[in-house]
């Protein structure tokens, strides 16, 4: 026999079921590669049920919506040709209870044909329709803020509802996106009766259709047939497109964090089969002494490691597909969908290269080295001593380097953004790798300290064959995520708690008719005099062109250009509104009546990569027109008041019928004073708390920095994994050092008090470098990212670092344990 068929029979022999040696290798791949095989199957499983169920999400095959205007007869006419059509109205209103209780609700009109796909049932389990023009089914939410039940009462408008049932499930609601209240749903003669569709409402029109033709052409249809209608369109392909965009975004990052944990994780592969080959030495010397080559012994091992390594892959795998049913039941409504249980291979596939790569890169140089040590160096336990030859382990190692960055680029939604995660990657473990060897050069040049204890505990800092290195890179970056997301998440959470609610308003309200604004002001400072009232002009309209381009052409929107996404704010102003400032150009002058202008975001700009004096054209009622740009404006947007992309100068657009929205600022808790006395007065007034928006947005940081905890947490497993691993690689040599102590005397507890000193150390500098690199990144993140004040709660973070720490010492303490149990005599023959 000769070749591998040779090697796999000498592997054999020495592999046993309990992996003796290379548990630690088992664990590290099962850590990395389990934790992206359940991010990357939990993400393609949602995106793969948001798209399977895109009908129902939507309500039909395409959807056309416009703000403040229904569809014209010629438009109508047009869809039903496409097939059958479902109209819907959806907007803010109030609904009152029957004993005066208000609140802000989002009000949807449908019509007989709602829903064309799904089911709208309620509670008692009837599945229905639209309800008769005097009946509304509310959500349970509303039923229990109102305390009314089916068969009572409640005002909307000018009309009074009777509830007809409970929601408990509307096919549609995740596509109709963020709300500021519990859904009502009417019929469409029921929002007649209400009254609060006026003209300059801000309502929103929605005509869903059923039709044989592909989605594209029915979109295309309509568009070229009303190029300036102004709708927003989408198709069944993607029915929530800003829930696939947050759940594609979230995977994303979710998987390189998973990724830097897998590499943290081959970190401890590779100590592990350096542990697993030094302990095997003797075999090693005596294959080379009959006659082995490097080649044979290579081979050897390489089979021994890469079953295991293939069996720790494929245990990740399987736990990683299994968990995704488990996480689903245990994140409840969290998720956008629930979706059913189905393996998703392409993740997996990912996950297992991933894997297979790491190993590669991580065991190739300990496998290079086993085989370049002669015989009598190993007889003589110099494994750990020898480096392989870099010419050797450097095509492996460059090689799977490589490979594992371009395709992370490949399958990334945002290259840039991978590109830039693993260079920061790369670039702290680099400092870290550093830094490792400041500790061991600072370590051997100090003086020796004058108390024994604390010399030895020095020495083992820098002594050969010392894992100082290899812990202060697998250690340090999982703690230095810690301590990132805890600078994040507390800072994040500080913000909204406490600079957002200060600089926000108490209460929004829209719809104010404009004629009715001095009334509306006296209403309000008469029960509260000292509140501020700020009202502006609030219509909604839809950019279709600027500059040479036209937005129908793009296939794809330039980064940073959301504002192209459907309809937007619009606005008019004399004068710069409050909570911007001029980055470039200038405002038009007090009542200026020349050619139409507009001023925009700076960010906007940028993206579009637009002059001073570019054409900007948008579609407002269906009619489409033209400003130019005039300046361009650095926005506030963390005021949480009036903040527009765009605001035109008041020729533009004040001819079109408009009403007003306005802020209110008010001490706290004269919130529902100040709305029980507006409802009665202004009927088709919603007025909005801001303390239950900042609810919602607090809930939905929380729920991520949930999950990028998790996915970090398994950075923290994999370096406690190293952290073993380098305690199994060193125990021959720190047990030869203990037997040695014992021998001149010293006790247990001196010899305890040894690895208590250096790991103590090791726990301190560790803790050092975290807290810089962790707090620099999350500063950066949450001021130039979220541009928020910086805010950590120092006391979470130190509490992060001081557990990572004590968690180093105590497994380190645990790891020396057996060593104290070693006994002189029988070691001593052993070494």
């Amino acid at each position: 026999m000769s070749g591998w068929r040779l090697a796999w029979v000498l592997a054999r022999r020495e592999l046993s079921l309990r992996f003796r040696g290379l548990r630690l290798l088992l664990a590290c791949l099962f850590l990395g590669v389990g934790a992206l095989a359940v991010i990357g199957s939990l993400t393609d499983a949602i995106g793969g049920e948001l798209a399977a169920r895109g009908r129902s999400l939507l309500g039909g095959d395409v959807e056309f919506a416009a703000s403040q205007r229904p569809a014209d007869a010629a438009e109508r006419a047009a869809m039903a040709r496409l097939g059958t059509v479902s109209e819907t109205v959806r907007m803010q209103a109030m609904a009152v209870g029957s004993t005066g209780q208000t609140v802000p609700i989002t009000l949807k009109g449908v019509d007989a044909a709602y829903p064309l796909y799904g089911a709208l049932t309620l509670a008692d389990g009837r599945t229905v329709r639209a309800p008769d023009a005097a009946t509304a089914w509310i959500a349970p939410a509303l039923s229990e803020r109102l305390a009314v039940r089916p068969g009572q009462s409640i005002r909307i408008g000018t009309a009074t509802f009777q509830i007809g049932g409970i929601i408990a499930g509307e096919p549609d609601r995740l596509s109709e996106g963020f709300s500021l209240g519990p859904v009502a749903i009417l019929s469409l003669p029921g929002i007649a009766r209400t009254g609060l569709i006026q003209p300059g409402s801000l309502y929103e029109s929605k005509y869903r259709i059923h039709t044989a033709y592909t989605p594209d052409s029915a979109v295309d249809a309509i568009k070229a047939a009303f190029p300036a209608g102004g709708w927003e369109t989408r198709t069944r392909d993607r029915a929530s497109p800003a829930a696939a965009r947050f759940i594609d975004r979230i995977g994303q990052f979710l998987l390189l964090v998973g990724l830097s944990a897998l590499v943290i994780a081959g970190i401890g592969v590779g100590n592990g089969v350096s542990s697993y080959l030094a302990a095997r030495r003797q075999s090693i010397a005596a294959l080379k002494v009959l006659g082995a080559t490097s080649g044979l012994i290579a081979r050897v091992y390489i089979l021994q490691i890469g079953v295991v390594a293939l069996l720790g892959i494929a245990a990740g795998l399987v736990a990683g597909a299994m968990a995704v049913p488990l996480i689903v039941t245990l994140a409840g409504d969290v998720l956008p969908v629930a979706p059913s249980f189905a393996v998703q291979p392409v993740p997996l596939l990912l996950a297992a290269v991933y894997g297979l790569l790491i190993a590669l890169a991580f065991t190739a140089p300990a496998l290079v080295a086993a085989g370049h040590v002669p015989a009598a160096g190993l007889l003589r336990g110099g494994f750990d001593r020898v480096q392989a030859p870099w010419r050797r382990t450097a095509p492996w190692v460059g090689g799977a380097g490589m490979a594992i960055v371009a395709l992370a680029l490949a399958t990334a939604p945002q290259p840039l953004l991978s590109a830039g995660f693993l260079a920061a990657v790369a670039g702290v473990l680099a400092l870290l790798a550093g830094f490792g060897w400041v500790v061991r050069k600072t370590a051997a040049s100090v003086p020796r300290p004058r108390a024994p204890l604390l010399r030895l505990a020095v020495a083992a800092l820098h002594r050969p064959g010392a894992r100082t290195g290899t812990l202060v890179v697998a250690l340090g970056l999982g703690l230095t995520l810690f301590v990132l997301l805890a600078g994040i998440r507390t800072s994040i959470d500080a913000n909204i708690a406490r600079t957002v609610p200060a600089r926000a308003p108490a209460l929004f309200a829209l719809d104010v008719p404009p004629q009715r604004e001095a009334e509306f002001r006296r209403t309000v400072t008469g029960i509260v005099p000292q509140a501020v009232v700020r009202t502006v002009p609030a219509m909604r309209g839809t950019i279709t062109g600027y500059g040479t381009t036209r937005v129908a052409d793009l296939k794809v929107l330039p980064e940073g250009a959301w504002a192209l996404r459907g309809e937007r704010g619009l606005t008019y102003s004399a004068t710069l509104p409050e909570g911007s400032e001029i980055a470039a150009g200038r405002w038009w002058p007090q009542g200026y009546a020349g050619p139409p202008l507009v001023s925009i975001d700076e960010k906007l700009a940028q993206a579009l990569d637009l002059k001073i004096g570019d054409p900007l054209r948008y579609s407002l009622l269906g009619i489409e027109r033209t400003a130019r740009i005039a300046s361009f404006r650095r926005i506030k947007w963390d005021t949480l008041g009036f903040n527009f992309v765009m605001v035109f100068s008041p020729n533009a657009i004040r001819d079109a019928p408009h009403n007003l929205a306005a802020t209110i600022d008010l001490p706290k808790g004269r919130e529902g004073a100040v709305m029980r006395a507006l409802l009665p007065r202004f009927p088709s007034v919603s007025v909005i708390e801001v303390r239950g928006v900042i609810g919602q947005i607090r809930d939905i940081v929380s729920q991520m920095a949930t999950a990028i905890t998790a996915a970090a947490s398994v950075a923290i497993l994999a370096g406690i994994a190293v952290l073993i691993g380098a305690l199994a690689a060193a125990r021959e040599a720190r047990t030869y050092d203990g037997v040695i102590l014992r021998t001149l005397g010293a006790t247990r507890a001196q010899v305890l008090g040894v690895h208590m000193l250096e790991y103590a150390f090791l726990s301190l500098a560790l803790a050092i470098l975290a807290l810089v690199l962790g707090l620099g990144g999350a500063w950066y993140v949450v001021t130039a990212l979220f541009q928020f004040e910086w805010l950590p709660d120092y006391a979470v973070v130190f509490a992060t670092l001081a557990a990572g720490a004590s968690l180093t010492l105590v497994i380190g303490l645990i790891g020396a344990w057996p060593i104290l149990s070693a006994r002189p005599a029988r070691a001593l023959r052993q070494l």
